[in-house]
């Protein structure tokens, strides 16, 4: 296993990886830095592109580990557009599977790739904020970093 760490403007992220693909990106300030190999590398260069406004989208390998269901959900996850939002039910609309709105939630809030895999752009079907893993000041910084602060009203 291979981690880095890296700060951006809304706090430590943690960048671990195997060596096939991304495993976390995490907000953790208790992390410790091992060692790095190149897939931590391309991702924490990804990120500060990200955090400096020249990158909207990633192009990592990612090697997360959930079920079958998790999986698809986070997949749905990378369709939503930086600047966009998305409720649960419209990612359970995405999986075919209207009725998963709840476990739609339950997956979102594990995904060990935040940011990577953009959970911070689920919002309330309200445009409310919704919890968010790294906390919703976070949360709401992301929006805003995006463009999309104005659809999610605190």
């Amino acid at each position: 296993m291979y981690i880095q760490t890296m700060s951006t403007p809304c706090g430590q992220l943690a960048v671990t990886a195997n060596n096939t693909g991304l495993t976390r990106v995490v907000f953790d300030d208790t992390v410790k830095p091992t060692q790095a190999n190149a897939l931590t590398q391309q991702a924490i260069s990804q990120l500060e592109q990200y955090f400096s406004g020249s990158r909207t989208r990633f192009s990592l390998p990612l090697a997360a580990v959930g079920t079958v269901f998790q999986t698809r959900v986070w997949q749905a996850l990378n369709d939503i557009e930086f600047g966009q939002t998305a409720s649960y039910a419209d990612i359970a609309r995405r999986i075919d599977n209207p009725k998963a709105v709840r476990a739609v939630g339950m997956a979102n809030g594990r995904n060990p790739l935040a940011i990577v895999v953009p959970c911070h752009r689920i919002i309330g079907s309200n445009g409310t904020l919704t919890g968010y893993a790294g906390g919703l000041a976070r949360k709401q910084y992301l929006l805003n970093m995006e463009g999309a602060g104005k659809h999610a009203a605190t």
